[in-house]
């Protein structure tokens, strides 16, 4: 599995993409900083565009690796070699190679801020850690659609599909319910609805951390009471890891089972 993961990771390394990828997060660092001159403020901006843009493109990254890496992918499966380490060690190449490019790109920047001496650098370590998450949640989440279908475009709509299902629809739907409820004791339901999506999840995770619940009203302050400590702390991150490791499972059952 090792041996194919460093071959995915130095594939990726070596496309364009993987630079662009650095390259816009490079750019966006710098441009924000220049900006705001301010780390927190910073901060706050980039947890808008990481939530969403970090899921988009591990979605679509895992796809696309997923159907381009194709006969290669048979060439291996011809060779004395286990399924699940042909796949497992794809998958991880492209997750880390993305959680690379996001490290890299945004730490660079901050740190020429002089990110070290400011008392943000919590708030920004818990930003790439949830960035990090939400690209291994994502890429899992995108090889298990692409090993479900064998056609490229039914595989791209429903990964797209599921994207735009967790980072827009769900919320909807979920506001939805608050209001339609809203004579009933929703507390329970609102945190196990939050962490029902790792996107709603991290969101959560870092605007407490930033300390501004305050926002989000009487929903905040019982978030506040739950997330804020550090019970709810342990339980956040369980989720998120467990949102990796559920479809990493899934991708070694599928992989042992599918007929290439």
């Amino acid at each position: 599995m090792f041996k194919i993961l460093k071959y995915s990771f130095y594939d990726l390394m070596r496309s364009r993409w993987s630079y662009i990828y650095l390259a816009f997060y490079l750019l966006l660092g710098l441009v924000l900083l220049f900006l705001n001159n301010d780390l927190s403020k910073a901060v706050i901006t980039l947890m808008n565009v990481i939530i969403v843009l970090v899921p988009l493109i591990g979605t679509i990254f895992g796809v696309m690796y997923y159907y381009n890496s194709r006969e290669f992918t048979e060439l291996l499966l011809a060779q004395p070699l286990k399924r699940s380490s042909i796949f497992l060690g794809q998958y991880l190449g492209v997750a880390i190679s993305l959680s690379m490019s996001l490290i890299l790109g945004l730490g660079i920047p901050f740190m020429l801020y002089g990110l070290f001496e400011s008392a943000a650098i919590w708030d920004f370590s818990l930003l790439l850690i949830t960035g990090c998450f939400l690209t291994f949640i994502f890429t899992a989440l995108a090889f298990n659609i692409a090993l479900s279908n064998e056609n490229k475009i039914k595989g791209f709509g429903f990964a797209i599909l599921l994207w735009l299902f967790l980072a827009v629809i769900y919320d909807g739907i979920f506001l939805m319910s608050l209001i339609l409820f809203e004579e009933y004791p929703l507390d329970k339901f609102s945190l196990v609805g939050t962490m029902l999506n790792p996107i709603d999840l991290s969101r959560t995770l870092i605007l407490l951390k930033l300390d501004i619940s305050a926002l989000l009203g009487y929903t905040g302050a019982i978030f506040k009471k739950f997330f804020g400590t550090r019970f709810g702390l342990i339980i956040s991150f369980f989720m998120l890891f467990l949102w990796v490791v559920l479809p990493t499972i899934r991708i070694v059952f599928k992989s042992r089972k599918k007929d290439f």
